[in-house]
């Protein structure tokens, strides 16, 4: 375990070495921050209107008392979406989407020798092809939490305008009774590292790949459930510091 931490932390430290030409690292970053974002805004944009609607349904249903106000449901679902769904569920769909991509990306160019070709000519491979993925996950991932919360909201919001168990009303008053802004910053500090976490270890698993094309579709196994496993426990020690 402490071998592969150490060749995970050096593979890190030569990914943000100072690059040789600025104008090529960024042309690259540009274009991974439209494979991660844009690419994944569909999938996140379904999977975050279909949680907010199924939550605000099922909170609806546990709160059948009356001497509850329905508005609490509104409550509930907003900060379970702010704080929870919305930036732990999309960052362990994007760890399957973009994680095993990174991963596959990596490990075909290391057992087909490019990654070899490009040190022979003196170019740092790990600062050409992970640092960009990393810089564009810690971007985009925010951004499309934030669009996820928005969407898992309005979700709900039209879960309440088909259904009889709250209605539009009492949901709004729901979500604006006692905001608290510090869950949007939790959600945000949470989305960031998940990105790293997503980018980091699926181009380490993928850089040092050996083998064939089997090796390659196992390091991408591999990348996203160690992704997934650390997003977990990210999520426990973050959520327990910060709130």
């Amino acid at each position: 375990m402490f071998y592969s931490l150490g060749k995970y932390i050096l593979l890190l430290r030569l990914s943000f070495k100072r690059p040789e030409k600025f104008s090529v690292y960024w042309a690259e970053v540009m274009r991974e921050m439209v494979s991660v974002g844009i690419g994944s805004l569909g999938i996140i944009s379904i999977i975050s209107v279909f949680i907010g609607a199924a939550t605000t349904i099922q909170v609806a249903f546990q709160l059948s008392s009356p001497l509850v106000p329905l508005s609490t449901a509104g409550k509930i679902a907003r900060d379970s979406t702010i704080l929870e769904f919305s930036p732990t569920i999309s960052a362990l769909v994007l760890a399957g989407r973009v994680g095993s991509s990174i991963a596959s990306q990596i490990g075909t160019m290391r057992v087909t020798e490019q990654i070899d070709a490009l040190e022979i000519m003196g170019v740092n491979a790990p600062g050409y092809l992970i640092a960009p993925k990393i810089i564009a996950c810690i971007t985009m991932i925010p951004m499309l939490v934030i669009i996820s919360i928005a969407l898992g909201i309005t979700g709900g919001y039209i879960a309440c305008l088909f259904g009889g168990e709250v209605t539009p009303a009492d949901y709004i008053m729901g979500l604006r009774d006692g905001f608290i802004p510090l869950t949007i910053r939790v959600a945000l500090v949470k989305a960031f590292f998940f990105g790293f976490i997503i980018a980091s270890i699926c181009a380490y698993q993928g850089f040092y790949t050996s083998g064939g094309a089997l090796e390659v579709g196992q390091s991408a196994t591999r990348g996203v459930v160690f992704s997934c496993v650390m997003i977990l426990f990210a999520d426990l020690v973050i959520t327990r510091l910060m709130l």
